[in-house]
């Protein structure tokens, strides 16, 4: 029976640097530098990903053509498309209200600012504002005495008419004109500055023909007239669906 040490069989202990006493039992062994295992295999490199990203497409600058009957004013939006839209060109097309329609049918406009009574069958239209109608007359007629007007106020009065019938029929207890019809608003007002009659239009449009020769008044419990923003059905884009998001006030980031 051989003798063992003092230790009884187990590994001497090693003192440490600070004089203390460790055991080297169930120690690991030893690693060398850059804690790999000393016996100098090296973990395998992991290769790198590639993806085959598809190259990024380029945004063609086009264009965005917007009709505008006499007296709409599309320009509290128009700031805002250019810097929501740089790349795509808003191009304002004057529109007469006898044609509004047929600009959109024909595709001489993407979309138009129309104004009430409009045939919406085959087209998007969504309210946007309403006007006042107004009280044209001559700059020496005794209507403009007051600030606003009636109808009652207007009663034996000659009413020009026009084909551009933008307020239909305004059952007033005026006159007949003997002069038939005008072509225009523009026609029309410039009759009422030689004293003919007055005339009744939305605001919008008496302050595009203002002279000074003629003056207007508000005229109170009146048919109004709705300005819409019109575009065929068939033919919705995202650059309409962009110019519908700006009119309705949704920010750039909105959803539809």
């Amino acid at each position: 029976m051989s003798r063992r040490g003092a230790s009884g069989g187990r590994k001497p202990a090693v003192r440490s640097a600070k004089g203390g006493a460790r055991s080297t039992a169930g120690k690991s062994p030893a690693k060398g530098a850059g804690g790999k295992a000393a016996s100098g295999q090296r973990g395998r490199k992991t290769a790198k990903v590639v993806f085959d990203a598809p190259a990024p497409v380029l945004e063609e600058p086009r264009t965005l053509r917007l009709g505008a009957v006499p007296g709409a004013t599309p320009g509290r939006w128009i700031d805002t498309w250019k810097e929501r839209m740089p790349l795509v060109s808003l191009e304002l097309v004057p529109v007469a209200f006898a044609a509004q329609r047929t600009a959109l049918t024909q595709g001489i406009v993407d979309l138009a600012l129309v104004r009430a009574p409009f045939d919406a069958d085959g087209m998007h239209a969504i309210p946007l504002y309403e006007e006042l109608p107004v009280v044209i007359a001559g700059a020496e007629s005794h209507l403009l005495a007051a600030e606003e007007l009636t109808p009652a106020d207007l009663e034996g009065e000659t009413l020009l008419t026009t084909c551009e019938d933008v307020l239909g029929d305004l059952d007033l207890l005026t006159e007949p004109s003997r002069i038939p019809p005008l072509d225009t608003v523009q026609d029309a007002v410039a009759t009422v500055a030689s004293g003919v009659g007055i005339l009744v239009a939305p605001m919008s449009l008496a302050r595009l023909h203002h002279r000074k020769d003629v003056e207007y008044r508000i005229l109170r419990d009146a048919p109004v007239s709705p300005v819409l923003l019109a575009w065929p059905a068939d033919a919705t884009t995202p650059d309409i669906e962009a110019f519908v998001g700006v009119v309705r006030g949704r920010s750039a980031r909105s959803s539809r």
